[in-house]
């Protein structure tokens, strides 16, 4: 007897995640780990895509993080000048790491710190000439990347979860 086909495709392989929830189920059954499937992939995947890359700037001799600031100034647009105020709303790191991050970009001739002119206490970083340079390569990498990331999905899975991820994100900024 053959079973007649579906239209649906077939269900993903069971990954460490649903291992997880698995164990959590045996271990304590009182919980509800459900939000787990959810969560506990989101970090995974997280750790995953910025392994992939840093280890796709690693020829770029730049990090995740440090391709997170100069991508910030380039997108910003001619003068490619922000301030860290600016800067800090657009990348995930605390101010002490950001210092530290602009101190190594600026040493490598990346960016150069301006006087703004409202606040002589305050410091713009501006991508120089070679920080732009490298930006276009480093984004130009890591948008292929990322690509490759969701090869697996179709557009419009892409643009469903696009979407539900940032419901979700959405949801948790309201809290």
């Amino acid at each position: 007897m053959t079973t007649p086909p579906t239209d649906s495709p077939p269900s993903p392989a069971p990954d460490l995640i649903d291992q997880l929830l698995a164990d959590w189920r045996r271990e304590r059954p009182d919980l509800d780990a459900s939000a787990m499937a959810v969560a506990g992939r989101v970090l995974h995947l997280g750790r995953l895509l910025e392994a992939q890359a840093d280890e796709c700037l690693k020829a770029l001799e730049l990090s995740y993080t440090e391709l997170d600031l100069l991508a910030t100034l380039r997108r910003s647009g001619a003068p490619y000048r922000l301030s860290p105020t600016d800067l800090r709303r657009s990348v995930l790191l605390t101010s002490g790491a950001m210092t530290a991050c602009l101190n190594r970009l600026q040493r490598r001739g990346l960016l150069r710190r301006e006087a703004d002119p409202r606040d002589g206490r305050s410091l713009f970083a501006v991508l120089t000439a070679k920080g732009v340079k490298l930006a276009e390569r480093a984004i130009a990498l890591r948008f292929e990347q990322a690509r490759l990331a969701v090869a697996g999905l179709d557009a419009g899975e892409r643009a469903t979860l696009a979407g539900l991820l940032r419901k979700l994100g959405q949801g948790m900024a309201a809290d």
